[in-house]
C-alpha cells in the first residue's frame, strides 16, 4: 500500500487549480497589464521622485470596460493618480490608444517606503473597439481616477432596423 498516493493526488489537484486560476487571470487581464517606463531613461537620477519611479514595478493594471450601444461606444478606463492633462487619446484601426504619464507625487520627504506596488512613468494602453467609430465627435472626461470616453459610431457601424413589408 502506497501511503504517499493520497498526498500526491491532493498536491496534483491543488497544483491544477492554481494553474487554472493563473491561466484564467492571464486570459482576462492580458490587455489590462500595462508597461510603465520611467520618464528619464538616460543621465543621472536626481530627484527623490525619479529615484522612487525607478523602484516601482514597471507594470500596472489599467482595467477597461467597453460598452456598445446602437449609436456609440463607451470606454471606461481606471487610471488613478493622474490629471486630465496627462492623457493623449487617439483611434487607430478600431483601437482606442490611451497614452500618458503617471508621475510620482511624493508628499512626505521623511521616512522610507517598505511597499511600492504602484507603477509610474509613460504608458500606452490599447483598447479594442467593437465597431468603427467617428473620432471627430469623441468626448473624454476624467474624474475620480476614471477616464470615460464616448465615441460615436460611424454611419456604417450603426444598427438599422429593416422593416419587412407585407406582400
Amino acid at each position: 500500500m502506497d501511503t504517499m498516493a493520497p498526498i500526491r493526488r491532493g498536491l496534483s489537484r491543488t497544483w491544477e487549480g492554481v494553474r487554472e486560476g493563473w491561466e484564467q487571470l492571464r486570459e482576462q487581464a492580458a490587455g489590462a497589464i500595462t508597461r510603465f517606463v520611467p520618464s528619464r531613461t538616460t543621465g543621472d537620477v536626481e530627484t527623490s521622485e525619479e529615484r522612487l519611479a525607478y523602484r516601482t514595478p514597471g507594470w500596472g493594471v489599467l482595467t477597461a470596460d467597453v460598452q456598445e450601444t446602437d449609436d456609440q461606444v463607451h470606454v471606461r478606463l481606471e487610471v488613478p493618480g493622474m490629471s486630465s492633462q496627462d492623457f493623449e487619446l487617439e483611434v487607430v484601426d478600431q483601437t482606442l490608444r490611451v497614452s500618458g504619464e503617471k508621475r510620482v507625487e511624493n508628499e512626505e520627504s521623511r521616512g522610507r517606503f517598505y511597499v511600492i506596488e504602484s507603477a509610474y512613468g509613460h504608458f500606452e494602453r490599447l483598447v479594442p473597439l467593437p465597431a468603427e467609430v467617428n473620432q471627430q465627435g469623441a468626448k473624454a472626461r476624467y474624474r475620480n481616477g476614471v477616464l470615460r470616453v464616448t465615441l460615436p459610431k460611424s454611419e456604417g457601424s450603426k444598427r438599422r432596423r429593416i422593416e419587412v413589408e407585407a406582400t
